[in-house]
């Protein structure tokens, strides 16, 4: 009998996940992972660990398996949380449910499942796997989950191939509304629960709180930058131009507000700003770490607010088909996204000698450096990058 351990998170996915996994006749294995000790920056009463670990241990119950929490609190820190610090220091955007996935569920995660006799890893998200033959080896593909107002394979666009061999996705088969259906069937504790919003395993955090941990608060500008100060792309525009970010000064603008920190902001964002007075809302077009400025522009269709294009560092791509890298001077068309929930765009991958640029047929809003811009061919995701 094949052994599988669940992640089990005390939400609804992940106790359905282990049910079925349970009545295909696996050898199923609970462990719930502990990633954080600090209370104060977690929103009371959004998803706390302790009762998450509770409801878990009840699910386990329930179905019979064996049930551990194990801490990986260490881990999570050093992996997950330094990384965003630093990331965030330097003015950047991270993602870190995209890291928490690739660093912890399918690293440090998979390793202790391993070690416990495991032949596979499952968890609750929505995304589904399948395997082909590609020049006589196995190759693994990562699929978008049947429910598409829930598909969370961009979540997981930085696996690999050796952690997708040992990876299952129980529920990825199946609409929200299903899971739920048969975890009430089931009796299961969690077939009601609230889905978690926040940090991968943590909870929801007050960010700017959480950040001010190690990045301290610093009063700074913010200059609204009018619509007509930012160049409008020629149709025939070269490419390096296309994927460039937009370039701000102080001189183009006025000052408009104060902020405590430019490294608390991010490009499109709309709240924090606590500036009143504008015709339309304003919102983040971008920001300067070194000089601590924030620009803004007013209205969501504010040109400094969109691109046409991004680049990748050839050291930041990730083909989860590493049999569908391009080569050099090679350009295919694919189907992108920047970010979770956001609908797929058309787009051609472009490999440099040392970027991967991306040009999308239709401008992009709010793309901003240390996001994950992922790619697919129909509903398989097929690599991913860190945006320059």
């Amino acid at each position: 009998m094949k052994r599988v351990v669940v992640g089990l998170s005390g939400g609804v996915d992940s106790s359905v996940a282990a049910y079925l996994l349970k009545e295909q006749g696996y050898d199923v294995v609970g462990l719930f992972m502990k990633n954080w000790h600090d209370e104060s920056v977690i929103i009371a009463n959004e998803c706390p660990w302790v009762e998450d670990s509770n409801d878990a241990m009840l699910v386990a119950q329930s179905l019979g398996i064996p049930f551990q929490v194990i801490d990986l609190s260490e881990q999570y820190k050093e992996r997950i949380v330094d990384y965003m610090f630093a990331e965030y220091e330097a003015g950047r955007t991270p993602n870190p449910d995209v890291l928490c996935n690739r660093e912890i569920k399918f690293d440090v995660f998979l390793e202790t499942a391993l070690s416990l006799g495991a032949d596979y890893v499952a968890t609750g998200h929505y995304c589904r796997k399948s395997e082909i033959e590609v020049d006589g080896e196995k190759v693994y593909r990562l699929l978008a989950g049947k429910d598409i107002n829930k598909d969370q394979s961009y979540f997981l666009c930085q696996v690999s191939q050796e952690q997708l061999s040992k990876a299952l996705f129980p529920i990825g088969e199946l609409e929200k509304s299903e899971v739920r259906k048969i975890a009430s069937e089931e009796g299961l504790i969690t077939a009601e629960k609230k889905d978690s919003q926040g940090l991968c395993f943590i909870g929801k955090v007050r960010l700017p709180e959480f950040l001010q941990q190690k990045l301290e608060a610093k009063t700074g500008e913010i200059i609204e930058i009018p619509a007509e100060a930012i160049p409008q792309n020629k149709a025939n525009a070269d490419i390096e131009t296309l994927v460039a970010p937009h370039e701000f000064e102080r001189g183009m603008g006025k000052v408009v507000g104060q902020h405590r920190g430019a490294h608390y902001f991010t490009v499109g964002q709309r709240r924090g700003l606590n500036v009143g007075g504008t015709p339309l809302p304003l919102f983040v077009l971008g920001t300067d770490v070194n000089e601590n400025l924030i620009y803004t522009g007013q209205g969501e269709n504010h040109p400094g607010l969109y691109r046409q294009g991004l680049s990748v560092e050839n050291t930041e791509v990730h083909w989860v088909r590493t049999d569908l890298k391009l080569e050099i001077g090679k350009a295919r068309e694919y189907l992108a996204r920047i970010r979770y929930r956001q609908p797929l765009e058309e787009a051609q991958l472009i490999q440099e000698e040392k970027q991967l640029k991306i040009i999308f047929k239709n401008p992009q809003r709010g793309v901003a450096a240390g996001q994950f811009v992922a790619w697919y061919d129909g509903d398989e995701l097929v690599g991913s990058g860190v945006i320059s």
